[in-house]
């Protein structure tokens, strides 16, 4: 009788452990997206040298909230990272903190995900935990990254990698949490999911191709900042209007790509949750576009512009979830 307690104790213990992987698996996830938008928040702002320091702020780890609390040769000291031109903005300075506090978070949350992969996983099934200690190693490397980000004054080629490496954070957090599933039976066996996996395989290399090319087009928009003025923000988009026109007829191609890989999957496996994700995915791709039709033809507001990124970050998200999905005898039943 007491072995038959030890032997429930652990089969209770274990799948505790399980959901705590997953529960800080999904918040890790959702707080890279939350980071992916405070961090296009800090580029629209014009805050990304908010704090001209790292880890530090103004040589302070809680930023000041007024110019008083500086030192009166404060452009002398921080200066020389921002070529003398330094100049204290107490609400740039608190969107670039708060972009920091939240990375802090992505990185206590995927520390959390590994430990608890550890726990589950790692003497019974260690692809997962391999995967949660990859992410926790791209998040510790995406946290140099950023400060490398700082110490370079926004070097344009840090900035895309910056992106990369966030999005190959999301995809392996979301095999890894799925991989769970499938383990566990929520994830079934389904044939014939070839050609939908060639489909979605290329909108996702399309995608990430999207992402990258529109960090492109944000430096020429930051460029033509710097020469135009923040006043003149309508006249930006002028300055990249070929790189915006071909970026729009990509995100119009991934929309065909999606909408045929929607009605193939529709018509195999209506009522099953791949379905339900391929619609979400469909969705998404047309609220890109439409931030992005805002973005090209009303000045380039600033409220768009980490929206416009945001939203392709989620669609990212749920075609890695598809591409998951459409593996080899693999698909998920029930909503």
């Amino acid at each position: 009788m007491k072995y038959n307690e030890e032997i429930l104790f652990i089969v209770l213990f274990l799948h505790k452990v399980v959901q705590l992987f997953r529960k800080f698996g999904l918040l890790t996830i959702l707080a890279v997206i939350g980071l992916i938008f405070v961090g296009g928040f800090v580029r629209a702002s014009g805050a990304g040298m908010g704090c001209p320091d790292w880890p530090k702020c103004f040589g302070m780890w809680i930023p000041p909230t007024s110019i008083d609390q500086l030192p009166v040769d404060y452009q002398t000291i921080f200066g020389a990272k921002l070529k003398g031109e330094v100049e204290f903005n107490v609400v740039k300075t608190w969107i670039e903190y708060i972009n920091r506090l939240l990375g802090v978070l992505v990185g206590f949350f995927i520390f959390l995900t590994l430990i608890f992969s550890y726990r589950a996983y790692f003497n019974s099934n260690r692809s997962v935990f391999h995967l949660s200690f990859a992410a926790f190693v791209l998040v510790l490397f995406e946290g140099w990254l950023g400060a490398k980000v700082v110490s370079s004054e926004l070097l344009p080629g840090l900035i895309t990698v910056h992106m990369i490496v966030a999005v190959l954070i999301l995809g392996i957090l979301v095999f890894a949490i799925l991989k769970t599933y499938f383990l566990e039976g929520f994830i079934k066996e389904l044939d014939n999911t070839r050609d939908i996996r060639f489909l979605i395989f290329i909108v996702l290399l399309l995608s990430i191709g999207q992402l990258i090319f529109g960090t492109q087009i944000r430096e020429g928009i930051d460029l033509a900042q710097k020469s135009l003025g923040y006043n003149n923000r309508h006249l930006w988009i002028d300055s990249v209007i070929g790189k915006v026109n071909f970026h729009a007829l990509l995100g119009l191609i991934i929309l065909v790509l999606q909408f045929l890989i929607n009605s193939k999957i529709k018509g195999r496996f209506e009522g099953m949750m791949i379905s339900s994700f391929s619609t979400k995915t469909l969705i998404f791709i047309v609220l890109s576009i439409f931030t992005g039709t805002i973005l090209r033809f009303f000045g380039f507001p600033a409220f768009a512009q980490p929206l416009h990124l945001t939203l392709g970050v989620v669609v990212l998200t749920f075609q890695f979830v598809l591409l998951f999905l459409t593996k080899p005898q693999i698909a998920q039943y029930g909503k």
